[in-house]
């Protein structure tokens, strides 16, 4: 059977519901119909319909949707059954914090390796992971099956290091740099633009003060 395409905008949408299924199963919630979800999420209980019968649905006409069972299933559409091996390059203020911030690993998310170019930290240790020189990272790659990078760092550097990376058998790139990434169409790129998101916030307040 010929797989459909999902858009992105529903793709987009899965990690909220896995968000928000998760607090409702830690509060003992047992099963939820579309139009709870609808409330507590502000997504119209059409369009969650809608969403998950991409899937197969899940749901039953008069129960809703069992909590427990939904969370898991969805867990395994965004691949979180699964361990992810990831590395990140560029070692400062980013790059450390992202290192340090330990609830990607309760996902299944493992740093496992952090590579920079400045001498002055290598060997640096971040959560017990050691700074390592970027000459050293296509090996580290290969012998750790690393399916993930992380790229922290500045714009004039990325395109350099995404075409080492890929050459390398990097699948995925979760690029902080504010650059588009030219790499092949089988590469998983998903970028960050933390600047673009504090500007719309900004438009946001602006429009909002004009009421």
């Amino acid at each position: 059977m010929e797989e459909k395409e999902i858009s992105q905008a529903v793709i987009g949408r899965l990690p909220r519901y896995f968000r928000y299924l998760g607090q409702l199963r830690d509060e003992g919630t047992e099963r939820v119909s579309s139009q709870e979800l609808s409330d507590i999420m502000k997504v119209t209980a059409s369009q969650i319909r809608q969403d998950l019968n991409h899937f197969g649905g899940f749901g039953q006409q008069g129960y809703g949707y069992n909590v427990g069972y939904l969370y898991e299933e969805i867990g395994k559409i965004l691949g979180l059954d699964k361990e992810h091996k990831l590395i990140i390059i560029g070692a400062g203020h980013l790059g450390q914090a992202l290192a340090n911030y330990v609830n990607f690993e309760r996902r299944g998310f493992i740093f496992c390796g952090i590579f920079d170019n400045n001498p002055a930290i290598y060997g640096m240790k971040i959560r017990d992971i050691e700074v390592r020189p970027i000459e050293e990272m296509e090996a580290f790659i290969r012998n750790n099956d690393i399916d993930i990078a992380v790229l922290t760092i500045p714009k004039q550097s990325a395109a350099a290091a995404a075409e080492r990376l890929v050459s390398c058998g990097i699948r995925a790139i979760w690029n902080f740099a504010h650059v588009d990434l030219n790499v092949p169409e089988e590469i998983q790129v998903e970028n960050v633009h933390l600047l673009d998101s504090l500007m719309k916030l900004s438009y946001n307040l602006a429009s909002h003060r004009k009421e």
